[in-house]
């Protein structure tokens, strides 16, 4: 039978199973991470795999949940919508709440594993290279390549690519469009980005124009030049209007209001330009209602 808890202050997901599991239910702590990677773990009724997603006063957790269907996403469940195809390169429209790559060799439910499995044909495993990543809760276009060699030469001229997003944003920037230059630098114990200036912050250009704007909320579209790890997100955040339900640098609650609509490069074997679109769903368009 699985276990409920009830949350009763804010915490990340794995310290507090920690708390409730090993210091007081004496479970050991390489079983607790085995349980979370194993997808038997459910935050408010849906699955969850992140250690350091944050659970909140009144949040109910259950544990040894082996099967619940509708609420996670497997091989069978889920067919991903394949963007471009070509010996060389292969681009899909992630889901929101979907992997980008695995975290463990256990975790199966993440974009490379469900593409390998469905475009494998023979016993043979389809071979594929991420060429890029998407957070977990950011939706659109990711891109894979069929060689190493491939992705390199991708990769190489990564800061000529063009990568444009939509946002759905806390507020209204003050500037309808502006460009945004502040270094970023990751900080590791909390995994976030801190914005501004230090020795070890790398740097970062993302441009951006409001789109349309309501009363407490407004539609981005930004293009980013750089490539950094939660760029956007950190960006949108220090500039005052942090990215609807991104929980880490603003508020929790609901999707995240961030999707890749566009991907623009040279093809490296081809030498053509590829240009890749894909609107946003409408579970992204209703975070402006």
């Amino acid at each position: 039978m699985p276990q409920q808890y009830k949350v009763t202050k804010r915490s990340k997901l794995l310290p507090y199973l920690f708390d409730i599991l090993a210091t007081n239910g004496g479970w050991s702590k390489k079983t607790i991470k085995q349980r979370l990677q194993s997808a038997t773990v459910f935050v408010n009724g849906e699955v969850q795999t992140k250690h350091d997603f944050i659970v909140d006063d009144g949040d109910i957790i259950q544990i040894g949940v082996s099967k619940r269907a509708g609420h996670h996403h497997t091989s069978q469940q889920i067919k991903l919508d394949i963007l471009h195809q070509d010996k060389d390169l292969i681009a899909i429209n992630k889901p929101s709440g979907l992997l980008s790559v695995g975290t463990t060799k256990e975790n199966k439910n993440h974009a490379l594993a469900l593409l390998r499995s469905q475009l494998t044909r023979t016993k043979e495993r389809v071979q594929l290279w991420p060429v890029h990543r998407l957070d977990r809760d950011t939706s659109g276009i990711l891109l894979f390549a069929t060689s190493k060699e491939v992705r390199e030469a991708v990769m190489d001229k990564w800061n000529v690519t063009e990568k444009t997003y939509l946002a759905v944003v806390e507020g209204s920037p003050k500037v309808e469009s502006d460009t945004i230059t502040q270094p970023l630098r990751l900080d590791e114990k909390e995994y976030r980005m801190h914005v501004g200036a230090h020795k070890h912050a790398k740097p970062t250009i993302t441009h951006y124009k409001t789109v349309e704007s309501k009363e407490k909320r407004s539609l981005l579209e930004v293009h980013i030049e750089t490539g950094r790890q939660h760029q956007i997100r950190a960006h949108m955040a220090w500039m005052g209007n942090s990215i609807v339900g991104d929980e880490r640098y603003g508020k929790k609650g609901g999707r995240m209001g961030l999707h890749a609509i566009r991907l623009s490069f040279i093809h490296p074997i081809t030498q053509k330009n590829v240009l890749l679109e894909v609107d946003a769903p409408r579970d992204f368009y209703d975070l402006m209602c």
